[in-house]
């Protein structure tokens, strides 16, 4: 599903946390348990004061290293691939056959509280119950607007602990990278570990094979598609933080005109099933996020009569990629590796 077709639902219910304590209640034991306790940060070898200036210009402080992190689920994963753990969640986490969702990445989803597991689904008790230091999410427009977080319900959960927000839109993937690279660094995470710093290197030799790939076949044209039953949705590379990067590489993508691009706010055009042709293309990269149809789902004709699809240059694409370099590398490789392998069909 493309970024900007989230529909907000209001699906809140404040039941009683514990079984007596209501929302009132909660806040205030909240706000009793910040500050008592003066241990170490969420990775456990960092303590004393913390701060950190995120993407919105607000900096957050603290008189601890954040010990209960709460964050969007791709945020969390990617802290996790740096070492730091997660109290909770929210964001698609599991998928209805009770799987790690796509977004999840390594973590271990057993071991986190589940806040909410769709688009405005976000229990407050929960959250309280957690005692979170900060909230962690990603942010999709130049507004500020902390993703995930519900509309309804956001003055009542900035209440309970500052948010920190990281800009993923109209910028390149490297931006946001380095971002989190800093958020997991000041959270206490060894960034010159073999695993951080190896990571790093694989992402940047990947991003030169990437380069190198587009080069050599200047005349393919990829496609960044999504599917739902309805319609099919086209992604131009403006404010997509790995089209812009993947671009900038070199990579030559289809391009919806803004005319084109305006229903969709700028992220992408609509196109009827039977329409899904009007572009044609020698690699589709398929949105791989739970709330779009998968490739092999998908039973249109339309869609199989397709040149790429025909000729099996169909790969996925992550919209909402994981924030570290060990979850972009594979974004690279497959990429490249469809320009390496791929025929001109389109």
């Amino acid at each position: 599903m493309p970024l900007a077709r989230a529909t907000h639902l209001t699906r809140r219910g404040l039941l009683a946390a514990g079984g007596a304590l209501g929302l009132g209640a909660a806040l205030a034991a909240c706000g009793d348990d910040q500050g008592k306790d003066s241990g170490t940060g969420a990775k456990g070898g960092k303590s004393g004061p913390w701060s950190f200036k995120d993407d919105r210009g607000t900096t957050v402080k603290l008189d601890k290293v954040p010990a209960n992190i709460v964050a969007f689920t791709g945020v969390g994963a990617a802290l996790y691939d740096y070492g730091i753990q997660v109290k909770g969640v929210f964001g698609p986490t599991r998928t209805t056959a009770g799987k790690p969702d796509v977004q999840a990445g390594d973590m271990d989803i057993s071991k986190v509280t589940v806040l909410g597991n769709a688009w405005g689904q976000f229990s407050i008790e929960k959250y309280a119950s957690l005692a979170p230091d900060v909230l962690i999410t990603t942010m999709f427009d130049d507004a500020g607007t902390l993703w995930y977080v519900p509309e309804e319900s956001k003055k009542k959960i900035a209440q309970l602990a500052p948010g920190v927000g990281i800009s993923v839109y109209d910028r390149r993937l490297t931006q946001p990278l380095q971002r989190m690279w800093d958020l997991a660094e000041s959270l206490g995470a060894d960034m010159k570990a073999a695993k951080a710093t190896d990571a790093k290197k694989r992402f940047e030799a990947a991003a030169a094979r990437l380069r190198a790939a587009a080069k050599a076949k200047p005349g393919l044209k990829v496609m960044a598609g999504s599917a739902s039953d309805q319609l099919f949705y086209v992604s131009g590379t403006n404010l997509s933080v790995d089209l812009e990067y993947f671009k900038a590489l070199g990579v030559n993508f289809v391009e919806p005109p803004e005319s084109a691009k305006k229903q969709g706010g700028g992220w992408y055009e609509s196109l009827s099933w039977e329409n899904v042709d009007k572009y044609r293309a020698d690699i589709i990269m398929m949105d791989d996020r739970s709330s779009a149809i998968q490739p092999a789902d998908i039973t249109k004709a339309t869609w199989k009569k397709l040149p790429a699809v025909k000729a099996g240059q169909v790969i996925p694409r992550s919209p909402e990629p994981i924030l570290s370099y060990d979850k972009c590398v594979p974004l690279l490789t497959r990429l490249a590796e469809a320009l390496e392998k791929a025929e001109k069909v389109g």
